[in-house]
């Protein structure tokens, strides 16, 4: 039987250390909400907050930024070493002041400039994705670069693997990234045969080995497949089987890429060189675009992640929701903002603009659905159209702003992609791009339902108290 005095001195242990990781908690922790509910949980109930706090609790990627610094000396030092005319065409393509509003403040804001003489076409759903991926995998030449938050070894996944393995084999730079986290259920097999083939495989890791899996956030969320510098391939999908909607029960699965050509290529392709730097302590090689215009869009790559200096993905989409004059539509499988982005969407309601917001029906992650409901509730008292999608479920995460621009990337809305995952989106300024954008939007709506008070208020009286506790969760969501 315990002694008195050894439990009071594990006791008394346990709240010192909960004292020092409160204060770690209140100099790191991005949001004053997350501070304070941290650094209390920590000093109050450590015996219950410091296994949640060493999981959840950093919101700082610091070692991926002096990577990141390492990683940007050497790309300079490649686009140094690029020919005189492929530096010229690169500085040509260069928007200095873009017209476009949603455009400004991002080159700024990302340390990238906005590009023209890009193309970019819309891929609807899993079967038009893949098909394109894999027949410019089939057509490589040079270099294929992938990176992927999840992938599974199944019949998609498989595809995938033999097409990597025989381009590697032909004599292909391959190079394959994927988080050790969303990847948690890929067995070592399937990495095991692309590296014999040749594949240079990668985990993305927060820290190297064990220690790992007790750190959930600073996930690698991105989805970019890159082949011979040429073509460039961004979005929602993920590699797996639900991803063509042949898995209940959320099938079937809606879904957006793009594949984008023309200068901005490289820019995604330094993105990625920054992942490949943190997880194999080299820099990629990179490929030059094409001579030449591969079409008359305007873009801006807008990765972000949490060892950025300001909060990015949040700010993408404030500058995104602000510039929109006449409307503004966006699709996302999560409904949670932070308090920036939810006060852009009631002022631009209150501008006049035409806010919707489509939103899956069916749930995949509970809790997340849940403080989506109440959110969404507290968006139409302020004006917003929130639709759920019928069909199946909803993952694609599209911006249409106006008539002249859409965004169609990785980030969700809520905080784990505005400050705790490694994110890309691809804003695309030009007209016929966005009329796209809006006639596929438009089809989803026509297969929604719009939600009204009611929806919320005709609930049970228990799950409406289990959506606000959900809601409790909205920093780690």
């Amino acid at each position: 039987m315990l002694s008195p005095s050894l439990i009071a001195a594990v006791v008394v242990a346990f709240h010192c250390v909960g004292v020092v990781a409160a204060l770690h908690a209140v100099m790191t922790v991005r949001t004053a909400p997350g501070a304070i509910a941290w650094a209390g949980s920590l000093v109050m109930m450590p015996y219950f907050a410091l296994v949640p706090y060493l999981i959840f609790g950093r919101s700082r990627f610091a070692g991926y930024v002096n990577a990141r610094r390492f990683n940007d000396d050497r790309l300079r030092e490649i686009r140094q070493g690029m020919t005189v005319p492929e530096r010229e065409a690169l500085g040509a393509s260069v928007v200095h002041h873009p017209p476009q509003a949603c455009l400004r403040a991002l080159p700024a804001l990302t340390g990238i400039p906005c590009l023209s003489n890009n193309d970019v076409r819309l891929l609807i759903n899993g079967d038009a994705t893949f098909e394109a991926i894999f027949a410019a995998i089939d057509a490589a030449t040079e270099q294929i670069i992938v990176q992927f938050f999840i992938v599974h070894d199944d019949e998609l996944g498989r595809a995938l693997q033999r097409r990597l393995c025989e381009r590697a084999q032909a004599g292909v730079r391959v190079y394959f990234l994927y988080d050790s986290i969303g990847c948690h259920g890929l067995g070592r097999e399937y990495v095991r045969v692309l590296h014999q083939a040749g594949v240079q495989a990668r985990p993305f890791s927060t820290h190297p080995g064990f220690v790992n899996r007790f750190q959930l956030n600073f996930r690698n969320h991105r989805k970019l497949v890159v082949v011979d510098g040429a073509r460039a391939f961004v979005g929602g999908h993920n590699v797996g089987n639900e991803y063509l909607g042949k898995r209940a029960p959320l099938a079937p699965w809606r879904d957006t890429h793009i594949e984008i050509r023309g200068p901005a290529v490289l820019d995604l392709q330094m993105a990625f060189a920054e992942d490949w730097y943190w997880a194999a302590r080299e820099v990629p090689y990179l490929m030059m675009p094409p001579p030449g215009k591969a079409g008359d869009m305007v873009c801006q790559v807008v990765p972000s992640g949490p060892a950025d200096a300001q909060e990015t993905c949040s700010l993408f989409f404030v500058e995104a929701i602000q510039s929109a004059t006449r409307r503004l539509w966006m699709t996302s499988p999560y409904f949670v903002p932070d308090e920036a982005v939810f006060a852009m969407l009631r002022l631009a309601v209150l501008r006049g603009v035409d806010v919707r917001i489509l939103i899956p029906s069916r749930p995949d992650h509970l809790v997340v659905f849940g403080a989506s409901t109440i959110y969404a509730y507290q968006a139409i008292r302020a004006g917003v159209k929130i639709y759920r999608y019928q069909p199946g479920f909803l993952h694609q995460k599209v911006v249409l702003i106006d008539d002249v621009a859409a965004a169609v990337g990785t980030a969700n809305l809520d905080n784990r992609s505005f400050r705790l995952n490694f994110e890309m989106m691809v804003m695309t300024a030009h007209p016929a791009f966005a009329a796209d954008v809006a006639r596929m939007l438009e089809a989803d709506f026509a297969q929604a339902r719009r939600i009204d008070s009611a929806d919320f208020l005709g609930a049970p009286a228990v799950l409406r108290v289990a959506m606000h506790v959900a809601k409790l969760f909205a920093p780690i969501l």
